[in-house]
């Protein structure tokens, strides 16, 4: 893999391929192949709409680093035509394609969000079946309020179900996750509501549901029960942050607004993982080093950043102490992003820390232990319930 590259970048990515990485925040692979116009949506992560005929979805950084990156694994060179590609990927069937991607990513642990589109995505079981790795649940804390609703509770038992609930789903995951930054932004009251306050909430929150079939929680003094109670469990907490589709308000996802919340002594004593971060990875990087609990990774955006990721990945390695950055793919559905994630990072920390060894600003010996750390270490020590799981 290292045939054209030179100086240190060379045997870093050496040591890059050769990382079993842990994958610390992800979801499952299609179980079905998609249709060409839903691959095609796959491939904008803020606007989910179909494509106008005249648009092709693979003009993209994405789409070009699709072709550049993963058509050799179905067996095609570099910088396949799209057809081509489209073709190839859909004569294998998605058995196979998962099959190669998901194994050419070398992931050793799946840490997957088991609380988003759950009908047509693999679970964790069957994400370490096909890779050959492990896999572990994290839990979506909305999913769970959602899903006592649906199962009768009323406005004084909510508060109880919810916990009875959450404690019981906890016994198999490894953290849980909140989508507080789609549901309501980070610019709220996120301080602990007591059961009087809950009751109030979900009564209101209840009567605005009746007419619908799917209850949704957008409430932020309810989801920060939730973010308050799975810390009391030693749950590590899991943060969207930044980058997401349209129904997200970027401008109030801003992690900076997260400080409050961090200061809460129940979430200090926790790890709380931001996700994604990019715009906003610098931010993230200054409560990385202020705030002992905190990690950051900058996935999903190395996806659709494509050519341009190595800049994003030397970004996340600026201010943060290096024991605190994660590796994290966010993939969802078409496999392909999974590998990608996986491909992307590689390269990018191959160059970055090459760069800095070559300068003479870093060792090599360094520069190969901090991509260990970043590539399994230290997600390895942030989610310490990976131990006590099955594997």
């Amino acid at each position: 893999m290292s045939d054209g590259w030179a100086g240190a970048a060379a045997d870093l990515l050496d040591e890059a391929d050769s990382a079993a990485l842990v994958d610390h925040h992800v979801h499952g692979a299609l179980r079905t192949g998609p249709s060409r116009s839903a691959y095609g949506r796959a491939l904008n992560e803020v606007d989910t709409d179909p494509a106008p005929p005249q648009v092709n979805p693979f003009d993209s950084q994405l789409g070009f680093a699709i072709r550049a990156w993963c058509a050799p694994v179905l067996g095609l060179e570099r910088h396949a035509d799209p057809d081509d590609y489209w073709t190839a990927r859909a004569a294998l069937g998605e058995d196979e394609v998962n099959r190669r991607f998901l194994t050419a990513a070398n992931v050793s642990h799946w840490l997957v969000d088991t609380g988003f589109r759950t009908a047509d995505l693999t679970d964790p079981h069957t994400m370490a079946v096909t890779s050959g790795g492990n896999a572990a649940e994290v839990v979506r804390l909305e999913t769970l309020a959602e899903q006592v609703v649906a199962e009768g509770a009323t406005p004084s038992t909510y508060a109880d179900a919810f916990r009875e609930l959450l404690e019981r789903r906890s016994l198999s995951a490894v953290a849980a996750k909140s989508v507080l930054a789609y549901r309501a932004g980070f610019d709220v009251d996120l301080g602990r509501p007591d059961d009087l306050e809950v009751e109030r909430r979900s009564e209101r929150w209840f009567v605005e549901s009746e007419h619908t079939d799917s209850p949704r929680l957008v409430d932020p003094r309810l989801i920060a029960f939730g973010i308050h109670e799975a810390a009391d469990l030693g749950l590590a907490i899991q943060l969207h942050v930044g980058l997401g589709d349209r129904d997200l308000d970027l401008h109030r996802c801003d992690p900076m607004l997260l400080l409050d919340l961090l200061r809460a002594p129940g979430v200090a004593r926790v790890p709380v993982l931001l996700l994604h971060c990019y715009p906003f990875e610098r931010q993230a990087g200054y409560l990385a080093q202020g705030f002992g609990n905190v990690f950051l990774d900058v996935g999903l955006a190395v996806n659709h950043l494509g050519a341009r990721s190595t800049e994003l990945v030397a970004r996340s390695l600026e201010l943060a102490p290096l024991h605190k950055v994660l590796y994290s793919s966010d993939a969802c559905g078409p496999s392909d992003l999974h590998f990608l994630g996986a491909r992307l990072w590689r390269n990018a920390m191959a160059r970055v820390l090459g760069g800095f060894v070559d300068a003479d600003e870093w060792a090599l010996a360094d520069a190969r232990r901090v991509l260990r750390m970043v590539a399994r270490d230290n997600a390895l020590h942030a989610y310490e319930r990976l131990d006590e799981l099955p594997s």
